[in-house]
């Protein structure tokens, strides 16, 4: 499975060239000759080379010689050849893939040539992927027999390649986010490629300053080519304090600074998590092992699950991962959590993630599309309720997702087994789930996760490709790092959720003497509580919403507008609907009838390649993708005020708004969809606070829950968003 797997010994052999290694989103040309074996191919069958779903360079095609990826493909006894580029039109996870049908039959021996990024006519060549891939395959399967019927090659037999990382571009420093005086930590250091991959071509020393006195800091780290990060262990700070550290050049330029450390006493630390993504075995790339080491070595996270379609993993692959979990397992260090995506079609509850405490416990497939093995079927569950039936009796515990199926948690809920629900990840942001939730009236927690399927756990940008957003991360408040606080506390929704940023937020509610943590179910016979909200950011913060609910209660901005406009954020949100389908393809041109455009800054543009285009002192256009969150821009502009007009033209909407006519709050236009929408807001001209503490007296009446969170934006688009208190006056 999933190919027929007869005679093939004889279903010839392919040779690629050049092979080696190749970087990202670099042109490329290879030659792939295709040898017929015995039974040749015959007359309306042929070859397909597949690729995986998430490859995202140039499409190939064939009628532009000058465009990328233009390819040629003949046949070395003059056969006529029927080509085309097809996506989902194969087996995942090949889901692009070269179709070439024979017109004419083939007999052993006759060759069957492609070009991939034909130079010849003046073309640039193929461009490659934006993500690294150890064992980039060009897969082959053959129709000998003219059934549609494929037969891959033996494993061994594809061609593959290496797809390694370009030039730094970006240093990046983490921190902790919380941790007790004279209690050890570490500094972690890495410099990305722009599209986010961690680079080893760096040969440089850099300069450590910390804000306040940290413990055996060196002065210096030295990187050499081969040198992907350097964890620096065993630092200690006695003050109380908010400590970061900055990197600087041999110039005394930094940079880049870390995230920020709080130290102070706490009977819980920070840890956090990509507890969602998955490797090549199944829809991603790179094999498991090569996963957990990108985890913990190279996107710094303190807790990593692995979670492939249930429908593709086989028996084989689920005891492989169980015995990668045990043996990566580091209580203290990195913790790992043996799991899958239970991949239910949408109709039958959508896709759920499923944590085991320990190693050893059975898979409950939604099918087995994709795993010939059809023994013990009394461990199917072709239902979420079948699911969470089958696993009232295990130690786990469940997370809605949305992804390709979403979760339908009104057609399936275990309040003991799913305790909290993912709105965000690598393929949008997801409130609509958690407004699910609330309409149930259930008492879930937030999480977020990457979902990665580009080999890159903890740290997952987007690239050119279907996924509009950065992967999420979860911080987890235990007492210690191990599975035993790690579920005790996930049970207890004692989490927060962000977009990627390793934003600090310590929010408790205060009733009477007692203080409570995040996701705690209160009964209380008291008539107000106070709300404590503490958050540091790793960018200035635009706004903090107090949330009861689906209602914001208040909106907390820690700035304040001039007299005039200085510079205005235009904003493009939004998705189609809950699925697949999700993502939405912004056109977007600005015009100002007075004032000019002096520069502006883009907010969630995670392409470099997709940049605006500033085509006057007037005038700006760009595109861009939303799947559920914001794509924004933002403009400093001079002498526009009263009356001037701003034009904004959209392939969704269009808008023309006075100047006198936008806020703080903004003009909104509704665009259709799931709240696709159009928005301009007036900002300062520069944000600084990063700091933000404050203190909210709210009223409790009897009978009445109140359901309140903390939802964080930044300044530079990353948001953040606490697990709900559940309180009712009793």
């Amino acid at each position: 499975m999933p190919y027929n797997s007869y005679r093939v010994d004889l279903m010839g052999a392919a040779k690629l060239e050049p092979c080696g290694t190749v970087e990202v989103d670099s042109y490329q040309t290879f030659k792939l000759t295709y040898t017929a074996g015995k039974f040749g191919i015959d007359d309306q069958g042929g070859l397909k080379i597949g690729f995986r779903g998430h490859f995202d360079g140039s499409p190939i095609q064939f009628e532009d010689p000058k465009a990328p990826g233009y390819t040629t493909v003949k046949a070395s006894n003059g056969a006529k050849l029927e080509v085309s580029w097809e996506t989902r039109r194969n087996i995942r996870p090949w889901n692009k893939s070269l179709y070439v049908r024979c017109l004419r039959f083939l007999s052993e021996g006759d060759q069957i040539e492609i070009i991939f990024g034909d130079t010849s006519k003046g073309g640039p060549g193929w461009l490659m992927q934006t993500f690294c891939e150890s064992a980039f395959t060009f897969q082959i399967t053959v129709d000998p027999f003219a059934t549609q019927d494929f037969i891959a090659l033996k494993d061994a037999d594809h061609p593959t390649i290496s797809v390694v990382p370009t030039r730094p571009d970006q240093w990046i420093a983490v921190l902790p986010t919380l941790r007790r005086p004279d209690e050890p930590f570490r500094l972690s250091i890495k410099c990305n490629d722009k599209w986010g991959n961690p680079s080893d071509l760096i040969d440089q020393t850099v300069t450590l300053k910390a804000t306040s006195p940290v413990k055996k800091l060196p002065e210096t780290v030295t990187f050499r080519n081969g040198d992907f990060w350097k964890v620096i262990e065993g630092l200690t700070s006695s003050e109380c304090d908010h400590l970061e550290i900055y990197i600087l050049n041999e110039d005394g330029d930094v940079l880049t600074s870390s995230n920020t450390l709080v130290v102070r006493p706490s009977e819980r630390q920070h840890f956090w998590s990509d507890m969602h993504a998955q490797s090549g075995e199944t829809i991603g790339v790179g094999t498991a092992r090569e996963y957990f080491e990108f985890a913990r070595n190279k996107a710094f996270v303190d807790i990593a699950g692995h979670q492939g379609n249930d429908f593709q993993i086989t028996d084989a692959f689920w005891e492989h991962l169980n015995e990668l979990t045990a043996e990566y397992n580091e209580p203290g260090r990195f913790l790992t959590i043996p799991g899958y995506e239970w991949s239910g079609n949408t109709g039958l509850g959508g896709d759920h993630n499923v944590w085991y405490r320990t190693e050893g416990r059975p898979i409950y497939r939604s099918s087995r599309a994709l795993v010939a093995d059809t023994s013990m079927p009394e461990n199917d569950a072709h239902s979420a309720v079948d699911m969470m039936t089958k696993l009232e009796k295990e130690d786990a515990i469940v997370v809605a997702h949305v992804g390709g199926r979403y979760a339908d948690i009104k057609y399936a809920h275990d309040a003991k087994l799913e305790p909290s629900v993912e709105v965000h990840s690598s393929w949008g942001t997801f409130e609509w789930i958690l407004n699910d939730a609330f309409d149930c009236g259930y008492k879930i927690g937030i999480v977020a996760s990457s979902d990665g399927h580009k080999g890159r756990p903890g740290s997952e940008f987007p690239g050119n490709s279907q996924f509009g957003s950065f992967g999420g991360l979860t911080c987890h408040l235990l007492p210690e790092l191990d599975r035993d606080h790690f579920f005790s506390a996930f049970r207890r929704r004692q989490h927060y959720a962000t977009t990627g940023a390793r934003i600090f937020m310590d929010v408790t509610a205060q009733i009477d003497e007692t203080v409570h943590q995040i996701g705690e179910i209160i009964q209380t016979t008291s008539d107000h509580v106070t709300l404590n909200v503490e958050v540091i950011g790793t960018a200035p913060l635009e706004r903090i919403d107090l949330f009861d609910g689906k209602g914001i209660i208040e909106t907390i901005r820690p700035w304040d507008l001039s007299n005039h406009i200085e510079r205005l954020r235009i904003s493009c949100a939004g998705q189609h609907y809950r699925g697949r389908g999700r993502l939405v393809k912004w056109e977007v041109a600005a015009r100002l009838d007075a004032g000019q455009i002096n520069k502006y800054k883009t907010i969630n543009f995670w392409n470099p390649n997709r940049q605006p285009k500033l085509i006057s002192e007037t005038e700006i256009s760009w595109e861009t993708v939303t799947t559920g969150g914001a794509s924004a821009v933002d403009l400093w502009l001079d002498g526009f005020s009263g009356s001037d007009k701003l034009f904004i033209e959209t392939n969704q909407g269009s808008m023309t708004i006075d100047a006198n006519k936008i806020e703080v709050a903004g003009v909104t236009q509704e665009c259709g969809g799931m709240d696709i929408r159009l928005n301009v807001q007036q900002l300062p001209q520069r944000m600084s606070e990063k700091y933000l503490s404050v203190s909210r007296d709210l009223k409790l009446t009897q009978g009445i829950e109140r359901r309140l969170f903390v939802r964080v934006t930044q300044e530079d688009g990353h948001q953040a968003w606490t697990s709900p208190f559940y309180i009712l006056r009793s």
